[in-house]
C-alpha cells in the first residue's frame, strides 16, 4: 500500500498539491483523474521521489521514501513520466534494458536478459527491438518506454498519461495489458488519465483531484456518476451503463 499524508507542494505562493492524504491500495489499477492543473502529475512525481515535497510524507509498504536508499526504492516502485524524451540515439532493446539497472548496475545477467525479452514480448515490440527510437511512431515509442518500466519489475508501477500518442486500438491494448499484468504478475498500477471512460472501464479504484486537492476517491460507481463528475469537472456529464460498465457522455 502507498500512504501519502499531508502532502504539500508550492510553486511560489501557489499550492499545486494542497494537504493531500490518500491511501492507494495494493493490486489492480488506480487511476488519478481531474481537470488540467489539478496536481495529478505533481502528486505522482512526489510519490516516486522524482520531485521533493514541501510538507508531508509518503510510505510505500512501510518504506519512507524520504529515507529509503534509491536502489532499494527502485526495486519496489517505478515511474514513467509524461515528458519521457530521450536525446541519445538508442534502440528499443537498449532503452528497455535500462529498466534492469537497479539490479544489474549496467552488467546484464542472464536473468536480466530474460526480463528484457519478456517485456519486449509483453508490449509486442520484439520485432522492433533493434530499431532506433527516432525511427518509431509516437505510439511505438510510448510502448517502448512502458516496456522499460515493466522490465524494472517493481511491485508498484506509476504511469503519467501512459495513453499519450496511442490510437484507440493501442490505448485499449495498453489498458488490457495493465489489467493482465496486475492479475497475473501481482503488479499495482497507478495511472494519471485524462480519459474518464478509460478510467471507468479499467480501474479498480479512482482518485479525483481538483485545485491541488483530492475531492473524491473510491470505486468506479463512487466516482463515475453525474453528481461526482460535476464536483470534479464543473460540468454536466451524463452517465450510461453499457454491459455493466459506466460510460460518460460529455459532448454538448
Amino acid at each position: 500500500m502507498i500512504i501519502a499524508s499531508g502532502i504539500r507542494k508550492f510553486y511560489g505562493e501557489n499550492a499545486v498539491v494542497d494537504d493531500v492524504s490518500i491511501s492507494l491500495p495494493r493490486g489492480g489499477i488506480t487511476s488519478i483523474i481531474g481537470p488540467n492543473g489539478a496536481g495529478k502529475s505533481t502528486l505522482l512525481s512526489i510519490i516516486s521521489r522524482l520531485l521533493g515535497m514541501d510538507a508531508g510524507s509518503v510510505v510505500v509498504d512501510n518504506l519512507d521514501i524520504s529515507t529509503t536508499p534509491s536502489d532499494v526504492l527502485a526495486r519496489r516502485l517505478s515511474i514513467l513520466r509524461q515528458d519521457n524524451h530521450m536525446t541519445a540515439r538508442l534502440t528499443v532493446h537498449d532503452l528497455v534494458s535500462f529498466g534492469r539497472y537497479p539490479y544489474s548496475k549496467g552488467r546484464l545477467t542472464i536473468e536480466d536478459k530474460d526480463h528484457i525479452d519478456r517485456s519486449l514480448d509483453y508490449l509486442n515490440l520484439t520485432e522492433l527491438s533493434h530499431r532506433f527510437l527516432d525511427e518509431l511512431s509516437g505510439g511505438q515509442r510510448q510502448r517502448a518506454f512502458v516496456a522499460m518500466v515493466l522490465c524494472q519489475d517493481t511491485d508498484y508501477v506509476l504511469l503519467d498519461e501512459p495513453l499519450n500518442n496511442l490510437d484507440m486500438k493501442h490505448a485499449m491494448g495498453m489498458m488490457k495489458l495493465m489489467q493482465k499484468a496486475a492479475r497475473e504478475l501481482g503488479k499495482t498500477f497507478v495511472l494519471v488519465l485524462h480519459d474518464i471512460n478509460f478510467a471507468s472501464w479499467y480501474s479498480d479504484h479512482i482518485v479525483a483531484m481538483r485545485d491541488g486537492k483530492v475531492v473524491r476517491q473510491g470505486s468506479t460507481e463512487d466516482i463515475i456518476n453525474p453528481e461526482a463528475l460535476k464536483a470534479i469537472y464543473d460540468m454536466d456529464i451524463n452517465v450510461h451503463e453499457i454491459g455493466g460498465q459506466r460510460i460518460s457522455l460529455f459532448y454538448d
